[in-house]
């Protein structure tokens, strides 16, 4: 467990939080949860945020600069990141067994080497976790 961590947050919440049509009870309940705490995400976390703000600029949905105000409060978030010690071999063998993307085998990665529950909507890392024994978190 780490101390002062609530849960290691995904992608699917975490964009949740910069988009107020994308937000429901769960991921506001999660965001507001990390009021005076924190919560632990992979280290390439700003990546796959980054890769959601491109894709929305290429659908001409976001500009450039409301991208980069975005990525300033990703900045601001409240979120540690966890250097993962696994090896790519363990995380195809993770991914594999659980039925998961490379992406997501580290998010479980984090949260198995944490001890922290995961905050995802995605429902097959749901399963995982909850088939690993960190469970899910809820409010």
């Amino acid at each position: 467990m780490v101390a002062g961590g609530i849960f290691v947050v995904d992608c699917s919440v975490s964009v949740a939080w910069l988009f107020e049509r994308q937000a429901d009870d769960y991921t506001e309940a999660a965001l507001d949860g990390l009021v005076g705490r924190f919560a632990v995400a992979p280290r390439w976390w700003h990546v796959e945020v980054l890769n959601v703000l491109l894709a929305l600029e290429r659908r001409e949905r976001l500009s450039p600069g409301e991208s980069v105000k975005l990525l300033r409060l990703v900045q601001a978030l409240p979120v540690r990141l966890h250097d993962s010690q696994a090896s790519p071999f363990e995380l195809h063998a993770v991914a594999l067994r659980h039925g998961l993307t490379a992406y997501d085998a580290l998010y479980l990665d984090a949260a198995l080497a944490t001890g922290l529950p995961l905050a995802t909507r995605d429902k097959a890392l749901q399963r995982a976790a909850v088939d690993c024994g960190v469970g899910v978190w809820t409010p």
